[in-house]
Parts: C-alpha cells; structure tokens; sequence
C-alpha cells in the first residue's frame, strides 16, 4: 500500500485534473533525460522535464509477490534527444527510468510511481517502443557459479586476474581503412597473434563514435577486425580506437595464451553427462575407478 501525500491527495479529491507524469532517465554514461506529457516543460528541483517530447506510458503490470512486473514506454525518435544511432549503438540498453505523478498547479517529485529498467527496445514507423522491467527481473537473472568446462569469470575481472591492459593483449591504434559498417583494419593489429582480439572489446577514443564500446567478432590476418553488429552511427578512416583481447572460456587457451591457469574458474576435467550414463565395458580402460585425469 502507498501512502500519497497530503497536498497530492487534496488535488486528488478535488476532481479538477491538474496532473500530468514526468519520467526521468538515465543512461549507464550519466547522461539524463527528463520528460513530462504536460503540455509545459516542468522544472523541479533545478531539472527540467522537456513538454512535447513523445514519450507515452502503457498500462503498467503490476504482480504480487515477487514475480516480475512491467510495461512499456514510447515516444517520437528526436534529432534532439533520442536518436536512432543512439538506440542501436546501445546507449539506452539498461537504462533507469523513473516515474512520478505530478500536480503540475505545483510540483514537486514527492509521489514516484515505478522505478524500471529498459529492456528490448524496437523501432518503428520512426518511433521507439522500449520495455520496461521492475527490479524484480533480476531475481530471474542466474546466480552463483556454474559446475561446466567452461570458464565463468570475464577476461581481466577480479576472479580472472589478467592484466588486459598489458601491451601484450591491448593496443591502441588508428582506424586505416573500414568498409563503415562491420569490418575496420589497422595494421598495428597484425602485430599482434591473429585470433587474440576475437571475442574482444573495441573502444572508440576519438571521432564520432567516441566513447562507443563494441564486440568484435573476428580478428583476422593483415589487422582486419570484423564486428558482431554493424554500426548505426558509421566507423571513419582516422578514429581512434583501443583494442583489448578476447577469451574463449577454454582450459588450453587460459593456459596457452594468457599463462593463467592457476586462476581458470571452470571445470575442465569434470566427466561428460554421457560419460555417467555409460556401462563399463571390458578393456575399455575408464571404469576403473582411477582419477580420470593425472
């Protein structure tokens, strides 16, 4: 049960309507966004929530419990503010958005209605539809490790304990060629083992696309890097970029390529499920009650 506020309340009973919403988002990069579907711009509290911005609210799920609640949100995609390059750069990918009703006669932020977060998000007909999730998605998220051959820790995190920033698994460089989209080449890259940027991370540190971080798919022979995605907003000949290896979660490579073994967080020697099932059969030599691995 919510408790409304005293002044917000009185507004209420009085059964003139003089409320309106406003949202607030906020970008993983610090960047806010204010909207209100007033026909005004609001300020309140020294932040303006912008009039006429398109955006719109659908009825919003709301389950006992703890299951998972939500909705969606749309709104006119904006040179302004929201552009399509933005969205499909992945700017707003787990986003905060923030709600409040408002008696716009004098406002105040003292009612929130939700506090959500943006999942998949879709364009069209020149607008955005973006989902949004209560906090409560993350008690669907999975938890604690896994028992598999593969490892569970992210490359350079504390549990994996590589220095990726190392000249041997980094480098910064400049964009040589690119066809804009998917593929870019440097030959600074072809330094380095062909294969050890797959499954890497590239950063944009100048240009257009600054700030912007994106998978690489492929590193291949000559420099080329080739990407998961193709970009929205177009990689240029002479961006500067940084360049960090990849992993692919295998025993042979922690221990070939990065000399990390001691601190791999799989199971590479754990027994097949088939390998469970299967009847000993004489001279096949693995049912012997011997450690499979010396």
């Amino acid at each position: 049960m919510r408790n409304i506020p005293t002044s917000l309340g009185a507004a209420l009973d009085s059964g003139v309507t003089t409320h309106c919403r406003c949202w607030r988002l906020t970008r993983k990069d610090g960047v806010e966004l204010g909207f209100t579907d007033h026909d005004k711009d609001l300020v309140i509290g020294g932040f303006t929530f912008e009039a006429a911005s398109g955006l719109d609210a659908s009825a919003m799920e709301v389950e006992s419990g703890f299951a998972t609640g939500g909705g969606d949100v749309s709104g006119a995609l904006s040179n302004a503010k929201i552009m399509p390059e933005d969205i499909e750069a992945g700017l707003y990918d787990g986003a905060q958005l923030r709600s409040w009703l408002v008696d716009w006669t004098a406002p105040l932020l003292d009612f929130e209605l939700d506090v959500a977060i943006l999942g998949e998000i879709r364009r069209a007909d020149g607008k955005f539809i973006a989902e949004t999730r209560n906090a409560l998605h993350a008690l669907d998220q999975e938890r604690g490790r896994i028992y598999g051959a593969g490892c569970t820790a992210e490359l350079g995190d504390a549990r994996c304990g590589v220095p990726v920033n190392d000249p041997a698994f980094h480098c910064s460089t400049t964009i040589e060629s690119t066809d804009s989209t998917h593929r870019l080449k440097a030959s600074e890259l072809a330094n380095f083992p062909m294969g050890l940027f797959t499954r890497g991370l590239l950063r944009f540190t100048s240009g257009a696309k600054s700030g912007e971080v994106v998978a690489i798919k492929e590193h291949r022979e000559n420099g080329e890097l080739v990407l998961w995605q193709g970009q929205a907003r177009p990689m240029a000949t002479g961006d500067s970029i940084s360049v960090t290896a990849g992993c692919d979660k295998r025993f042979v490579s922690c221990r070939d390529v990065f000399a990390n073994a001691l601190n791999f967080r799989g199971f590479p020697y754990i027994p097949a499920p088939e390998f469970v099932i299967a009847y000993a059969q004489p001279g096949e030599g693995t049912h012997q009650g011997r450690p499979l691995v010396r």
